[in-house]
């Protein structure tokens, strides 16, 4: 028993232990709790003041929220109102408009309507008056139209030669003058003399007996003379003379000079004869150089090839119309040089266009084809200037002229071979010229009578007053240039004359 109770307080000091230990830790848990609960009951205190302020906060914000609203929605109504308004009103001149535009519609569909019946009355009356023109004029439209057109076409063409006339008179009168300045100042500055056309050479003899040496026995002399100089010698009745006959120039003068040495000579047999041909065609020859080098020095032109200025020199021997070509050359390039100063064109192009213009000449009895265009050929082939070559080919418009120096040239060719002495012609062609265009003046329609005058260079022309009227008669005269032109040949200018009168012729009895 007694070892028991030691157990037995110490049971129970245990227990009343964990009991005293239950009732503190029990203590505290409530005293923690009971803080913790002052604790949370402050932060719900809090929590709560809080919140009043946060809501009253948010009432206060939602309240200028919706004041700020309100206003917005009146301003907005107030907006509408205003615009209803507008609308209103617009609506109601919209209305207003509607009705005047429906009683336009009402008027102008009474007067469309009253307009229609006028226009099918008029309609009407025009057709009733149309088969009255028909009837009475005996012609449909058509017929009419086609009538009406014709009228008018000639009236045009009436006014348009006439507006022509008017035109081409301004232009006469005004070019006229300007151009007889031009050229008289050229002519007078340049002069050339000119020999007479001829194809054979006189030589003279000192005597009758020399035509007999000449001729030689059984005519052996002349013989060899004409086959070596390629050339005929005409012995006849023309006292103490004998006739060279050549139409190659050179060949002809080298003849001429080699028998007038001979018969200085006095020995003329065909050994002797060959040899002084030999030697003139060299003196010749050197005198071809020579005449192409002054001819070039007179025309103030350089830098030429020497085959171009001894081809040039060959013109020395060689005329047209009773004109020596070398001299005409010259003339030529003076009158081009001249004329190109005064239009303010190139006076060096111009100048050796009209030296070398008729180049060809001295060559187209060897070639075939026309002295333009050979001559252009040539000179292309020495290197003269394109301008120059163009200027050659185009002077009879043969080719199209490209610059203004090679119409210069055409100028200066004409002026040269028309000015008075510078050319002439013999019988024959000039009677056929005059009759030729006395013929082709007369093979118009409307030409009564045609005469040639001053020389062939006028044509005056006298037409039927009653087929001819004046504006028929100014194309009638382009109509004969334009055919003078087309298909003759002739130096210088020919002026066409028509002439037009009405007489008017009673008889009292």
């Amino acid at each position: 028993m007694e070892t028991i109770l030691p157990y037995l307080f110490a049971v129970l000091a245990l227990v009343v232990g964990a009991a005293f230990g239950f009732f503190i830790g029990r203590f505290k848990t409530e005293s923690a709790r009971r803080e913790q609960r002052e604790k949370i009951e402050k932060m719900i205190i809090e929590a709560r003041e809080q919140a009043k302020s946060i809501e009253l906060q948010a009432r206060d914000a939602a309240l200028r929220t919706t004041q700020a609203a309100e206003a917005e929605i009146n301003r907005l109504r107030s907006e509408l109102n205003r615009e209803e308004e507008r609308l209103q009103k617009r609506r109601a001149e919209l209305d207003a408009r509607m009705e005047r535009l429906e009683q336009r519609e009402q008027a102008a569909n009474k007067r469309q309507s009253s307009i229609d019946r006028r226009a099918n009355e008029i309609e009407k009356l025009y057709q009733q008056q149309l088969g009255e023109l028909q009837r009475v004029a005996q012609m449909n439209t058509d017929e009419a139209r086609t009538l009406l057109l014709a009228e008018v076409e000639n009236e045009a063409r009436g006014d348009m030669a006439r507006i022509i006339r008017q035109i081409e008179a301004e232009a006469r009168e005004e070019g006229e003058k300007r151009a007889r300045k031009l050229i008289a100042d050229a002519i007078q500055r340049v002069g050339a003399e000119h020999v007479a056309e001829v194809t054979t050479s006189l030589v003279p003899l000192p005597n009758e007996e020399m035509k007999g040496r000449i001729v030689g026995r059984n005519g052996r002399n002349i013989r060899a003379f004409e086959q070596a100089a390629g050339v005929d010698v005409i012995v006849d009745d023309t006292p103490e003379a004998v006739t060279i006959s050549c139409f190659d120039p050179v060949r002809r003068e080298v003849a001429r000079r080699a028998l007038s040495r001979l018969i200085l000579d006095g020995r003329i047999h065909p050994a002797h004869i060959e040899k002084v041909l030999e030697d003139e065609q060299k003196a010749v020859d050197k005198a071809i150089v020579e005449a192409g080098e002054q001819a070039t020095f007179d025309a103030g032109i350089s830098g030429l090839h020497p085959e171009v200025v001894r081809m040039m020199g060959r013109l020395k021997y060689r005329t047209s119309y009773g004109q020596n070509q070398l001299a005409h050359a010259v003339e030529v390039a003076k009158l081009a040089s001249i004329l190109a100063a005064e239009l303010g064109a190139n006076v060096d192009i111009a100048r050796q266009g009209g030296f070398l213009h008729d180049i060809g000449k001295a060559m187209d009895h060897n070639q075939e084809g026309t002295h333009a265009m050979l001559g252009a050929e040539f000179c292309k082939r020495y290197g003269v200037h394109p301008l120059v070559v163009n200027a050659i080919g185009s002077h009879h418009h043969e080719i199209e002229q490209e610059s203004v120096e090679a119409v210069i040239t055409e100028a200066a060719d004409a002026i040269s071979g028309a000015r008075p002495g510078a050319r002439r012609e013999d019988l024959e062609a000039y009677i056929k010229r005059i009759r030729t265009l006395e013929d082709m003046a007369t093979s118009f329609k409307g030409v009564s009578q045609a005469y040639a005058i001053q020389a062939g260079r006028e044509v005056r022309i006298i037409v039927r007053p009653e087929e001819i009227d004046d504006l028929a008669a100014a194309r009638l005269a382009r109509d004969i240039a334009k055919q003078i032109e087309e298909t003759m040949q002739y130096p210088g200018q020919i002026r066409v004359m028509v002439i037009r009168e009405t007489r008017a012729v009673e008889t009292a009895k």
